[in-house]
């Protein structure tokens, strides 16, 4: 583990001020070539046990759920809204943009939480963000979002469950999906689509149709 002045140093050193191109209104830290800084968080991980850096890019999912809660800011003003997995915290500054009660963003990844706030004090704006697995945690939120997090069967496995339960205690939760392959396919329910741009060298296409969607 590594402590805050140095998580901030490597994400200076290897990312640059930018924008995801569905929301422009939020500025972010972002990697500007993939490989060297994934080439670079692979050496940090050995020294440092931090895991590779999904925090660098502003996913499909995340842009298209920030777009949703940007647009309809009143289905999270002045509510506790928990961005979950959150990556660059791009769903939880529209959140705070949208006028929630409270946001928290959490990851387990340090950097990334390390990332999120220098995106949070970038954009002047106030959310928690906290390192740590919140899986099986009582509800504490009454909405939970969550962009682009069915890219592997064990993440899968490890949070459906638990967002199932949550959804089911009465909170509302959406998930934002680009097709990953392990997207379910039942107790979905489709709020909105989107084109997120992206790049051919990220996503290996220019854009992903990018659904949003609540479970029911």
């Amino acid at each position: 583990m590594t402590d805050d002045s140095s998580a901030e140093a490597f994400i200076r050193a290897h990312t640059r001020l930018g924008r995801g191109p569905l929301v422009p209104e939020f500025k972010l830290y972002l990697a500007s070539e993939i490989t060297p800084i994934w080439q670079a968080s692979e050496d940090f991980l050995t020294a440092h046990n931090i895991a590779p850096p999904f925090w660098a890019f502003a996913w499909p999912g995340s842009q298209a759920l920030a777009r949703y809660i940007v647009d309809s800011p009143e289905l999270v003003a002045g509510k506790r809204v928990l961005d979950f997995a959150a990556g660059c915290g791009l769903a939880a500054m529209a959140a705070v943009r949208a006028g929630a009660a409270s946001v928290q963003a959490v990851e387990i990844d340090a950097l990334a939480v390390a990332a999120m706030r220098l995106n949070f004090a970038e954009n002047g704006m106030v959310a928690e963000a906290v390192c740590r697995d919140v899986v099986g945690d009582e509800c504490a939120w009454d909405v939970i979002v969550s962009g682009d997090i069915f890219y592997e069967a064990p993440m899968t496995r490890h949070v459906l469950p638990w967002l199932r339960t949550m959804a089911a205690s009465g909170c509302e939760v959406w998930v934002a999906d680009p097709g990953r392959a392990y997207v379910p396919r039942q107790g979905m329910q489709l709020l909105h689509r989107y084109v997120v741009p992206t790049t051919a060298e990220l996503e290996d296409r220019d854009e992903r149709d990018t659904s949003v969607f609540r479970l029911v």
